[in-house]
């Protein structure tokens, strides 16, 4: 039986994530981290890690960036793999993480969905065919409580066009500020925020008289909390300390 613990569990998507180990026979939740605390649930839950004396398979983490110490610390001192799946990282926050992944195996994505991952393949291949003669722009929408933007995906998706089209590149968000036509180099990005919009990202390569479309939308929280458990399945079998993402899940 793999052991999980709820990092976030009383936010949306711990909610689902808990749900999912329940209708799950090979998962049972051994217990919560939240700062809030609650006695609400069928597991104990901690305002800090550090107070769990317990062992367990994994850490799922769908919580704020301002948990991150917490977490790497017990990490460290308890050998428990991590999968982190909350969005919203400084840089000094993702030097931390891939610090800590030198001495236990953490699991990173900004994106649990496999939809998505198989996206980034198709944003890469269509940036290196297209190269300089398409300007990219991405839009992501999302619900009006998210905090950070663009997303934590955007930036992905941002990165995977980057990496393949074989230019320099500049991120450009929004552009209410800039008076100036558009430059080959730019990736353009917006973030929309309203309603109950769980999550599209849409990618437009727009070349001389000819547009191109690459879509993905999420129709519910589920698909990510669903990713979450399989990496947190897949870490329990890794014994090495290291920075693990979706390619090796997927593979």
């Amino acid at each position: 039986m793999l052991k999980i613990i709820i990092s976030g569990c009383n936010g949306h998507m711990g909610r689902v994530v808990e749900s999912l180990c329940k209708a799950d026979p090979g998962v049972t939740v051994v217990a919560g981290f939240d700062v809030l605390g609650t006695n609400d649930r069928d597991y104990p839950v901690y305002s800090s890690p550090s107070q769990f004396a317990g062992q367990a398979d994994a850490v799922i983490d769908f919580s704020a960036p301002a948990a991150l110490d917490g977490l790497l610390e017990f990490a460290k001192a308890t050998g428990t793999p991590l999968v982190l799946a909350t969005t919203g990282y400084s840089p000094e926050q993702v030097a931390q993480i891939g610090a800590a992944a030198l001495q236990v195996p953490i699991f990173r994505s900004a994106n649990m969905s496999l939809g998505i991952n198989v996206l980034l393949e198709l944003v890469k291949k269509a940036a290196s065919v297209l190269g300089d003669s398409y300007d990219i722009e991405i839009v992501e929408r999302h619900h009006r409580r998210k905090v950070d933007a663009p997303s934590g995906t955007a930036l992905m998706i941002a990165d995977a066009a980057a990496s393949a089209c074989g230019h320099e590149t500049e991120y450009i968000f929004e552009r209410h500020s800039v008076r100036h036509p558009r430059e080959k180099k730019e990736i353009g990005i917006s973030a929309v925020r309203g309603g109950t919009i769980v999550g599209e990202h849409e990618i437009i390569f727009a070349g001389h008289d000819e547009i191109m479309e690459i879509k993905h939308t999420a129709l519910s929280r589920e698909i990510f909390a669903q990713g979450a458990v399989e990496a947190a399945k897949f870490m329990a079998t890794v014994q090495a300390p290291g920075l693990y993402d979706m390619s090796q899940l997927v593979k």
